[in-house]
C-alpha cells in the first residue's frame, strides 16, 4: 500500500483521536499535531482526506508515514461525562497518523499521601540484569509481534455495512495492548464482543466520512446511534487496529493529555472492545470497570524496557523520548511535579508539563528528554518530586532485536 495520510483521537469519561481540524491550529513545544488525550476529552474536526480504500473485503496492511506537521492543541477534559469538550482546532495532520482517547470521569483525588516514604521501584539500576529476565522480556516482546496482520474486513462503506475484522486481526491487536499491559506490570484485559460490534459501528462512520469525531453528527454517512455511541468512549485512529496501537503508546503529538498511553495502561481498563476498517480504527475502553489497583504508573515503566518499545519501527516519525515520558496515577496528584532524570549519576535534562486530568487517570504528568535518547545497556533513575509522596523508579534499557 501506497503511503497515505493518517490521523488518531480519544473520549472523556474522555477518549483521544489522530485527526486533522478546520480553524485555527496551535502548536505543542515539538511542534507536532496535537490530539486529544481520550474519549471525550476532546472534538476532533474532520480530516481533510475522503473515505479511502476499496469497498468489501480487503487487506487491512498499513502503509509507512513520514512526519507530522503541525498540528491543533486541546481543550482539557470535562469531567461529567464522555463527549462533554471540543478541542482546540488546527491544519490537518499530514503525513502520520493522529489518535484520540477518551478521558474518564472520575475527579482527580487532590489528597495526595503525605505521610509514606518515598515510593521506589527496584528496578536494575546496578549492575546488569539477570541474563533469563532479559531473554523473557525479548522473547515475549518479539513472539507477542511476530504477527502484525490487521486480517480482513468484510465490511463495505458504501453500503454502509459495518461487516467485521477477522478474528486473528482482533487477536492481534489485543495481543499488542496485553503485551504493553505485561511490560507496565499490569493484567491483561479480554475482548468484549458487544463492545467490539459498537466500535465497528464507529469505525466504519470514521471510514465513509474520512474524518474522526467522539461526537459524530446524525448526518454523517452510516450515522448510528451505536456507532456513536462507541465513538465517545474508544480511542479513534485513522490507520487499522492493529498498527494503531503502537500510536497510542507513542501519542505523537498529544502533548497537554497523552490520553491514548494513559488508557491502555488504566487501573480501570477492563473488556475492551476492537473495530476497525481497512483504514479506520476504534479502540472501546470506557467503562470496562478494571481495577489492578496500582498507586501510579509510568511509560516507560520501572524495570527492563525493550529499546524496540522505546522506538517502535511501525510509527519511524516519532518515538517515546520525541513524544515524551509520562506517569499517571489514580490517588496522587502530579499536577505540579517536578522532575529528574539520571544515567550514572549524570543529570539529563527534561522539559515537564502537567497533562490534562481524567484522561485514563485522574492525574499524570509528561517529560521529555531534552537533547538526549535511550540507549540500550543503560539505566535512567526517574524522581518526581513535589507530589506529597515522593516517587522513584529505574529503567533499564534492553535491546531485543
Amino acid at each position: 500500500m501506497s503511503p497515505r495520510v493518517l490521523v488518531i483521537a480519544a473520549v472523556l469519561g474522555l477518549p483521544g483521536c489522530y485527526v486533522g481540524f478546520d480553524g485555527e491550529p496551535t502548536t505543542g513545544s515539538s511542534g507536532a499535531a496535537s490530539s486529544g488525550g481520550g474519549p471525550a476529552g476532546e472534538g476532533e474536526a474532520p480530516t481533510s482526506a475522503g473515505p479511502g480504500g476499496t469497498p468489501g473485503t480487503s487487506d487491512m496492511s498499513v502503509g509507512t508515514a513520514g512526519e507530522t506537521g503541525g498540528g491543533p492543541g486541546t481543550d482539557g477534559p470535562g469531567t461529567d461525562g464522555p463527549g462533554t469538550t471540543d478541542a482546540a482546532t488546527g491544519e490537518p495532520v499530514t503525513t502520520g497518523p493522529m489518535t484520540t482517547g477518551p478521558a474518564t470521569t472520575g475527579p482527580m483525588t487532590t489528597d495526595p499521601v503525605t505521610t509514606e516514604p518515598m515510593t521506589t521501584d527496584p528496578g536494575t539500576s546496578t549492575g546488569e540484569p539477570p541474563p533469563d529476565e532479559v531473554a523473557q522480556l525479548c522473547q515475549r516482546w518479539n513472539g507477542d509481534r511476530a504477527q502484525l496482520g490487521e486480517g480482513m474486513w468484510s465490511g463495505d462503506a458504501a453500503s454502509c455495512n459495518k461487516g467485521a475484522v477477522s478474528q486473528d486481526g482482533r487477536d492481534n491487536a489485543l495481543r499488542l495492548v496485553n503485551l504493553y499491559r505485561w511490560i507496565a506490570d499490569l493484567p491483561p484485559v479480554a475482548e468484549d464482543a458487544g463492545k467490539t460490534g459498537s466500535a465497528q459501528a464507529c469505525a466504519l462512520m470514521m471510514h465513509a466520512n474520512g474524518a474522526l469525531s467522539h461526537t459524530p453528527p446524525a448526518n454523517w454517512k452510516c450515522y448510528t446511534a451505536d456507532g456513536a455511541g462507541a465513538a465517545g468512549k474508544s480511542n479513534i485512529s485513522g490507520g487499522a487496529g492493529v498498527f494503531s496501537v503502537d500510536l497510542y503508546m507513542i501519542d505523537v503529538g498529544n502533548e497537554t493529555t497523552m490520553g491514548h498511553r494513559r488508557w491502555i495502561l488504566s487501573n480501570s481498563l477492563g473488556p475492551i472492545g476492537l473495530g476497525s476498517t481497512s483504514q479506520y480504527s476504534c479502540l472501546y475502553v470506557i467503562g470496562g470497570g478494571g481495577n489492578a489497583g496500582k498507586p501510579w504508573l509510568a511509560w516507560p515503566p520501572p524495570g527492563l524496557v525493550p529499546l524496540q518499545a522505546m522506538h517502535v519501527e511501525t510509527v519511524g516519525w516519532s518515538d517515546v523520548d520525541q513524544a515524551g515520558w509520562s506517569v499517571q496515577s489514580d490517588g496522587i496528584d502530579l499536577g505540579a511535579a517536578t522532575v529528574a532524570v539520571k544515567s550514572g549519576g549524570v543529570d539529563l535534562p527534561v522539559t515537564v508539563n502537567a497533562l490534562g486530568a481524567n484522561y485514563g487517570s485522574s492525574s499524570a504528568v509528561r517529560f521529555v528528554p531534552k537533547g538526549w535518547q535511550v540507549e540500550a545497556g543503560k539505566t535512567y533513575d526517574v524522581t518526581l518530586g513535589n507530589v506529597g509522596q515522593a516517587i522513584a523508579y529505574s529503567v533499564t534499557i534492553v535491546d531485543c532485536g
